[in-house]
């Protein structure tokens, strides 16, 4: 009969434990789940506004966007920047005499050009120093301060900062916290405004399966079916091929 007592006493003293266990899980497996998915949304997010500054820079050059990622890259990493270089402004009383950024910079070509053919200069400063001061186009155009120069940088480098090299600029395309698997790109390159005028839109996604999938599953069920019921997408994305939203991200 003893025996017995202790023996249910053992059980209920253990019953009591799952219990008081099963308690604090349910509160707690919550907040490490959201905790960890914050932290892992940063560096998705951080990807996904690469890309964004990726595909606005393609679609900059050839006028469209891509949903080839490996062509995103190599565009990346073969494609210059293009920069102008802008020094002066044309006044309002030589717009009002109908000059433009166009004629403007005909003449310094010209001028430049005429230049050079008598002299070498030692650096392009040097040589806009001296049509200002010696051109008579460019003074009677009262040009002098005006330039315009198109140059060329590593398109990684100019876009990302040091952030990326060429060697890793292929990190971008990959959702972190998975096996490599890539972000979801799709692209409306025909798509037609009220007006009739033709703009390319495009979304770029990363689903909650992706880079919480290895967290709690309850968790990850409910999250999914909340954004679901509230008509939201279940993960972080950026963009819409339905109409243009400037690239906003669902974080934004």
């Amino acid at each position: 009969m003893k025996a017995t007592r202790i023996t249910f006493q053992i059980l209920l003293s253990a019953a009591a434990v799952f219990l008081a266990w099963m308690c604090i899980d349910s509160v707690v497996t919550p907040i490490r789940f959201e905790e960890t998915r914050e932290q892992r949304e940063v560096k998705v997010i951080k990807h996904l506004m690469d890309i964004r500054i990726a595909e606005n820079e393609y679609k900059l050059v050839k006028g469209y966007y891509t949903a080839d990622l490996d062509s995103l890259v190599l565009f990346l990493r073969t494609t210059p920047k293009k920069e102008v270089l802008k020094e002066g402004a044309l006044t309002d009383k030589q717009l009002e005499n109908k000059m433009t950024e166009h004629k403007a910079v005909k003449i310094l070509q010209t001028a430049k050009a005429k230049a050079l053919a008598k002299m070498t200069f030692e650096s392009d400063s040097a040589l806009y120093a001296y049509v200002w001061a010696n051109d008579k186009d460019v003074k009677a155009n009262d040009l002098q301060g005006f330039r315009r120069d198109t140059i060329f940088k590593n398109m990684i480098e100019t876009l990302y900062k040091g952030e990326y090299t060429e060697a890793t600029i292929g990190d971008i395309i990959y959702i972190p916290y998975t096996d490599h698997q890539r972000f979801e790109i799709e692209v409306n390159n025909g798509y037609a405004t009220s007006q009739g005028i033709h703009v390319p839109i495009m979304a770029a996604r990363a689903h909650y399966n992706t880079y919480l999938h290895d967290l709690d599953k309850q968790e990850l069920t409910n999250l999914i079916d909340k954004e679901q019921k509230l008509d939201h997408y279940p993960g972080l994305m950026f963009g819409s091929v339905d109409a243009p939203n400037n690239n906003a991200g669902n974080w934004e």
